[in-house]
């Protein structure tokens, strides 16, 4: 009862009664590199409070409250059709680049889904498709040839895969006792290799680590690939062996665990030193199998027979720990290309036609840049805040651009042709 009353109480509250807590919670536990953020979301929300009073906007814009009613817009007057009204004058009255449009809104959108948790909303608005309708589509275009994947490629590309591991997994551990054991292995093998490509993409979408950290090298055995060893799903951690040639851990977020954590407890690895993503490629498993069964004294005629009893080689192997290898940052483009072809992915890009593999950690380097500015950006991605800002430039050249824009018109100096 308590509950319900104090949630009807801030569904009554003005808007600007929220934002100190907001910003308060946004800026919790980073220090001072949450600075960018906080004034960043702090103007836009105050622009989307004088919009919604009708202080900003087209001259005909009289705010999301009726003319005769005189008292500040609260949280009850908010509705997916204010907030798509507010998609519209950020695309249009503004004009505004695509990407910063994008941006602007998802500062409003990241303040409606706290306002969800915290009782003053009932269902988060800002993200229906109607009310996000009016904004542009973000292009993804960056300076050079560097892909990166836009925040549209990279939720269709999750959630195909997604749809799929959880669709082969589900198959095979809900088969009848009696299922043919050949039968049975298949299903096994087809859901661990989609459980294997789905925690692959999502470990290239989300922790920004370059493939090359991530997969095996042929031309540089440090370059062996992660193991189960070094992944901690507990701290949230992986060690990969960076760049820079040294040993580092690197951050696994939330969305990456799960994927992880199930394709961990369906592979049940023989020993911590097997690697996360062990290559699928026939004729390396054919000779892995071979050569380890040979070592242990068997003849060819038994090793043919003891493959017999068996769909794939890759099973063979994990029941007599043969250790494969990790599949090469050429196999993960592979990967990419398949994916990006059946999840049927729009792709405008000079150099690739498919998601690869570099573009994951280009497009999370945008997110993190756009929300919490290059200190933090820099943090995450293992590089100098300078190489960040230098490649990610543009993303300030807009925003400055768009700040030069707002102050001509603020002034009236402002020539249309």
């Amino acid at each position: 009862m308590t509950s319900e009353k104090t949630s009807g109480e801030r569904t009554g509250r003005s808007l600007a009664s929220s934002f100190e807590r907001y910003l308060q919670d946004k800026g919790k536990g980073r220090g001072g590199d949450g600075g960018n953020y906080r004034r960043n979301a702090a103007r836009e929300l105050e622009r989307f409070a004088e919009w919604a009073a009708g202080d900003r906007g087209d001259d005909d814009w009289t705010g999301v409250i009726p003319d005769d009613v005189d008292r500040e817009p609260t949280f009850e007057d908010l509705d997916e059709r204010v907030f798509r009204e507010y998609a519209r004058h950020l695309a249009g009255d503004r004009g505004l680049k695509q990407n910063t449009v994008q941006t602007y809104y998802r500062y409003i959108s990241a303040w409606c889904g706290w306002c969800v948790n915290e009782g003053y909303l009932e269902a988060h608005y800002a993200q229906r498709a109607s009310a996000m309708a009016p904004l542009p589509e973000d292009d993804g275009r960056k300076p050079g040839d560097q892909q990166a994947w836009t925040s549209e490629q990279r939720h269709s590309l999750t959630r195909h895969i997604n749809e799929r591991a959880r669709d082969a997994v589900e198959a095979y551990t809900t088969l009848p006792e009696d299922t043919d054991p050949l039968d049975k292995q298949r299903a096994r093998y087809e859901a661990l290799k989609a459980a294997r490509d789905r925690a692959l993409v999502f470990v290239l979408a989300y922790t920004a680590v370059r493939v090359g950290e991530l997969l095996r090298d042929p031309n540089d055995p440090r370059r062996r690939g992660v193991r189960w060893e070094d992944i901690s799903l507990e701290d949230g951690s992986m060690d990969v062996y960076r760049k820079k040639q040294q040993w580092d851990a690197a951050s696994l977020p939330d969305p990456v665990i799960s994927p992880l954590r199930s394709y961990r407890k369906l592979m049940d690895p023989p020993a911590g030193r097997w690697p996360v993503f062990p290559t699928f490629d026939q004729r390396t498993l054919a000779e892995l199998v071979q050569e380890e069964l040979a070592d242990r004294g068997e003849r060819p005629g038994e090793i043919a027979e003891r493959r017999e009893e068996y769909i794939r080689d890759l099973l063979l192997a994990l029941d007599e720990d043969f250790r494969p290898p990790s599949v090469t940052t050429d196999g993960a483009r592979s990967i990419l290309q398949r994916l990006s072809e059946a999840a049927e992915i729009d792709i405008d890009h000079p150099k690739h036609d498919y998601l690869a593999p570099h573009g994951g950690r280009r497009g999370m380097g945008e997110v993190l840049v756009r929300a919490f500015g290059y200190t933090v950006a820099a943090r995450y991605l293992d590089n100098s805040e300078e190489m960040v800002r230098e490649r990610y430039s543009h993303i300030e050249a807009g925003e400055l651009g768009d700040i030069a824009t707002e102050a001509l018109e603020e002034v009236g100096d402002e020539t249309t042709i």
